[in-house]
């Protein structure tokens, strides 16, 4: 063999080997290249389900705050309610201790007056009476005379019944004492004689 011959052999050879060298570090790159795309993508699949439980953190997270929102808006109303009824019921203790001299006063106009002493007497206790209905009516409390009304258990307490052929059944014949309500809530019922 001449030695161009050898001379070409060798450089065919460490052609071949360059080759071979080039054709093992694209393997070796390869290999880094899958192993970093199985790597990423083991990634990918850590951030998506941290994602996922993210998401129903926050979907958990969103409902406390509506539960939360809507628990502090049903409390916040029943404060309102409870201060409003307070501020409308707080002289009910009150009213019912006036109902008393309220009673009293019409019990005493229920008496003839006789005497010109008690003639004037009465009217002071007319007028008396008049002022008081006046300033319960200012603070709301009303007073219910039921007389030829029909008779309600929820308004009215039934004394006596007896038969009473001009009257309808069930019907108010007398009041023997009369109801109040403040501001619509019954604080007295009104005793009542009512018709079979």
């Amino acid at each position: 063999m001449s030695e161009k011959d050898v001379k070409n052999q060798e450089d065919i050879g460490s052609t071949v080997k360059a080759a071979e060298t080039a054709a093992e570090q694209v393997e070796e790159a390869f290999a880094e290249m899958a192993e970093e795309l199985t790597g990423d993508s083991a990634r990918i699949d850590e951030l998506e389900k941290a994602l996922e439980e993210a998401e129903a953190k926050v979907a958990e997270n969103m409902d406390l705050a509506l539960r939360t929102k809507a628990e502090a808006d049903n409390i916040r109303r029943r404060s309102e309610k409870e201060v409003t009824n307070a501020r409308k019921f707080a002289i009910e203790k009150f009213a019912n201790e006036m109902l008393a001299v309220v009673d009293s006063l019409e019990q005493g106009l229920a008496h003839e007056a006789k005497h010109e002493e008690s003639v004037a007497m009465k009217e002071g206790m007319e007028l008396t009476l008049k002022m008081t209905l006046s300033t319960l009516e200012k603070f709301g409390i009303e007073q219910l005379n039921p007389v030829e009304e029909v008779f309600d258990p929820q308004l009215h307490e039934a004394m006596t019944m007896v038969p009473s052929p001009a009257h309808e059944s069930n019907t108010i014949i007398d009041v023997f004492q009369k109801g109040y309500s403040l501001n619509g809530r019954l604080i007295r019922p009104a005793r009542v004689v009512v018709a079979q």
